[in-house]
């Protein structure tokens, strides 16, 4: 039920958003996509920072960091 009932004013709200203006309409796209990158970069932000010690202290982590400088060559 508890779903039903959010899926109801997601329509309400559809609906609502559909009866704007385009001009209005591409603004409040703009802002759900900038805020859903906001989330998406404070999320992984606050993962670097959970995982910043265990880096630090861990060189199994970071052996491979070692090659980040030399060339790379493909070969087919």
């Amino acid at each position: 039920m508890h779903f039903l009932k959010y899926k109801l004013k997601d329509m309400e709200t559809l609906e609502i958003i559909e009866r704007l203006p385009l001009s209005q309409q591409m603004l409040i796209v703009e802002r759900i996509i900038h805020s859903i990158r906001h989330q998406e970069q404070s999320s992984m932000e606050a993962a670097a920072e959970r995982l910043y010690a265990d880096y630090m202290n861990d060189k199994n982590l970071t052996a491979f960091t070692q090659l980040d400088c030399e060339n790379f060559y493909e070969t087919r």
